[in-house]
């Protein structure tokens, strides 16, 4: 029986629920920060390619960008048609993207900090080589 998947997984909550006691100082969860993350780095997105690009339910993701518009971090438009609906970040959340990140990228240091350089890049390559 290979184990592979379910100790994938146990790691992956285990991450995430570090990350959402991290996050929590600013206001956000994993969820919402994840979000946050994709729009910065992708710049103005529609609601579509956000679910699409993070493979989450169209439903959770409307939730989520209501949540953050209410938060003053997102900001939408109308998109192509009038069924589309562009989001960028506004200034608040770009300033909450920089503050955040700096927090993540030390939670994430710390929790990787067993592997070195090489073995975090190669982890990241046998990840990519997972997405069927």
């Amino acid at each position: 029986m290979n184990l592979l998947f379910h100790e994938l997984l146990q790691k992956t909550r285990e991450f995430t629920n570090g990350v959402n006691i991290v996050l929590k100082e600013h206001g956000l969860f994993s969820s919402q920060w994840t979000v946050l993350f994709t729009i910065e780095k992708h710049g103005q997105m529609t609601l579509t390619s956000i679910w699409k690009y993070l493979n989450v339910e169209a439903p959770t993701i409307t939730r989520t960008i209501n949540r953050l518009e209410e938060l003053g971090l997102l900001q939408h438009e109308p998109g192509f048609d009038r069924r589309s609906k562009l989001v960028s970040l506004t200034d608040a959340g770009r300033e909450k993207y920089q503050e955040v990140i700096e927090t993540v990228s030390l939670y994430e240091e710390n929790f990787a900090r067993g592997l070195t350089e090489e073995e975090q890049l190669q982890f990241r390559q046998l990840l990519e080589k997972l997405k069927g």
